[in-house]
């Protein structure tokens, strides 16, 4: 007999006990039919299947239930170490380039130092040749005179 059938002729049992008993006089009958027909040990028999059932459907579920739990902390985990991983990789990145920021800082100091001491010198040279040659020759007009060929001194 299949599960629903086996469901369905409990029911069926049940209600008919529940109506023979609330009948007047129902309880003689009911329990007449029920030790009559065996039917008590057959409806304990078929509560007691439903019930274990029950149990092994509830076992199998809980046993799922517990192989989706353990799958999903594996993939957290995984997931996690691989956020590591590339929070790890991106530090190394970062701490590169603040090395190389702090360099070409460096650098950039170095050579505005350099354009300080160009341009002093450059000034220095300017008023030498201002002195020497008067008020109208500077070393960039002297310096634009010989690119075009023509001699101011």
């Amino acid at each position: 007999m299949s599960y629903l059938a086996q469901s369905i002729s409990v029911v069926l049992l049940f209600w008919l006990i529940q109506v023979l008993m609330a009948s007047p006089g129902g309880t003689s009958s009911a329990s007449s039919l029920l030790h009559d027909s065996g039917s008590d040990e057959g409806l304990q028999a078929v509560m007691d299947e439903k019930k274990r059932k029950r149990l092994i459907s509830n076992r199998e579920s809980a046993r799922r239930s517990r192989l989706r739990k353990q799958k999903h902390l594996d993939d957290l985990v995984a997931q996690a170490n691989q956020l590591r991983k590339e929070n790890s990789h991106g530090f190394a990145i970062l701490k590169l380039v603040a090395q190389h920021c702090a360099t070409v800082e460096a650098e950039n100091s170095v050579l505005r130092a350099q354009i300080r001491e160009l341009s002093s010198r450059l000034q220095s040279l300017d008023d030498r040749l201002h002195n020497l040659y008067g008020n109208n020759m500077t070393l960039s007009s002297l310096t634009t005179s010989s690119v075009h060929g023509t001699s101011t001194i």
